[in-house]
């Protein structure tokens, strides 16, 4: 049995008074929705995209002309798509890779901790600088959860930052007291990885 017109056209006028009603209730529920701040945003997860993420915002605030900040705290210097994007926008963009690799590749504890240090000094500048308006320090949650640096000390700053720009911080296994104080917290899951498979990492999709 086929609907017949008469039967379609009380569907979409049904379909249609409930879009109105519900566009209704959204709008009131924007309008009381008035805060504005700079937002802390951390990305974990095992699955992919958490920098991705990050770097997706990172353009979006650069489309709106606003300053961004970018601190690589593990990666090494190896060339990435992302870094030779950023860096062909060198008046809204700073791009900066800290890290000197996975600590298996390093293998070298008072060196981790001491590119560590200066890369949390940087983000700090970087925060307290009213000139940029949104930073992204990536992968600082591996450093903090192999204790690299004290969670306590990043979160005190944190805690006292200045609330006129966004920060966002990404890798695996972020801290519950970062969880806690963050404003906005995304668990990326991994339901199906290629590497599992074999495959390397391809260019432009991993890096």
């Amino acid at each position: 049995m086929t609907d017949t017109p008469q039967d379609a056209g009380d569907d979409y006028a049904r379909h249609n008074a409930r879009m109105k009603r519900m566009a209704e209730a959204r709008a009131k529920m924007q309008a009381r929705r008035t805060l504005e701040r700079g937002l802390l945003i951390v990305h974990t997860g095992n699955g992919k995209g958490k920098s991705s993420s990050a770097f997706g915002m990172a353009i979006r605030s650069i489309g709106w002309g606003m300053k961004v900040a970018i601190l690589q705290y593990v990666k090494g210097k190896w060339e990435t798509g992302e870094r030779n994007f950023f860096e062909a926008y060198p008046d809204l963009a700073t791009f900066e890779v800290m890290g000197q690799g996975f600590t298996w590749d390093t293998q070298d504890r008072a060196q981790d901790i001491a590119a560590a240090r200066a890369a949390w000094e940087r983000s700090k500048e970087m925060i307290l600088d009213p000139a940029i308006d949104f930073v992204i320090l990536d992968e600082l949650n591996i450093v903090l959860r192999d204790d690299t640096l004290p969670i306590a000390e990043i979160v005190a700053f944190l805690k006292e930052r200045p609330l006129t720009k966004h920060i966002c911080i990404t890798g695996r296994g972020a801290k519950p007291e970062l969880l806690e104080i963050a404003d906005l917290v995304t668990d990326f899951g991994e339901v199906k990885h290629p590497y599992h498979a074999g495959f390397a990492a391809q260019k432009g999709v991993e890096f």
